[in-house]
């Protein structure tokens, strides 16, 4: 699905410049779950927005499902965030004033379905976060941030994207609703075969994928399979 050869982002502001990821290259699978890992600063959030389409490289190539990112225009790189990649981030970013399943269901407004088929999506999206039903039509703020965060996977699930990016996605959770999220990852990459890319700073979130890429100071460190990975229960 992705391959990333010797990728490299440089920032410039007047005469500094800051290179935030030196050289990575690296291979994902279509359907393996993968966690970047790395302290804070390290890179990989600027790596993530690469791979999501939100950023160029400045120097590298960049082929997702084949296809040089590097050459579209605006408009495919807009068609691909909206249709082959689901976000997920460590602030929630959902609407304030709108339901659950309106929150969801946002993506398919974009993409102009009619409401019919974008609400019974986002229906079988909640379904799939495991998010209970008598809570679609609650507001944000009466949900606890477990809940808001199963909203969010829900929310980058609604377009059944071939890629699920989910940056730091329990870095606003305390430590027992942040397991209960990452099973939902592993349950969907399991169940679902979703391909999944974690971001996170912690060791004990990246256990729960099945390969790490450590990366420090803009480069990868080292890339394995995880064998201390952590298996959710009753799949």
């Amino acid at each position: 699905m992705i391959i990333c050869k010797n990728i490299t982002k440089t920032y410039r502001n007047g005469e500094i410049e800051t290179v935030a990821v030196r050289g990575a290259t690296f291979t994902i699978q279509d359907g393996e779950f993968i966690a970047i890992m790395g302290p804070s600063g390290s890179g990989k959030s600027t790596l993530m927005h690469i791979l999501g389409c939100l950023d160029t490289p400045t120097l590298g190539t960049y082929l997702l499902d084949d296809k040089d990112v590097s050459l579209m225009d605006d408009d495919e790189l807009a068609d691909i965030r909206n249709k082959k990649i689901g976000f997920v981030f460590q602030a929630f970013n959902l609407l304030p004033r709108a339901s659950v399943l309106r929150n969801v269901a946002l993506p398919l407004v974009y993409a102009g379905v009619d409401k019919e088929t974008r609400e019974k999506a986002a229906g079988e999206s909640l379904t799939s976060a495991a998010f209970p039903q008598n809570f679609w039509d609650h507001m944000p703020n009466q949900l606890s941030g477990g809940m808001m965060q199963r909203v969010a996977i829900a929310r980058a699930l609604v377009n059944n994207p071939a890629l699920i990016l989910a940056d730091e996605p329990t870095g606003n959770l305390d430590t027992k609703t942040g397991e209960a999220v990452l099973q939902t990852f592993q349950q969907l990459h399991q169940k679902q075969g979703r391909t999944i890319v974690l971001i996170t700073h912690e060791p004990y979130v990246a256990e729960h994928a099945e390969r790490i890429i450590h990366i420090k100071d803009g480069e990868i460190v080292e890339d394995s399979k995880n064998h201390h990975r952590r298996l959710i229960n009753n799949l």
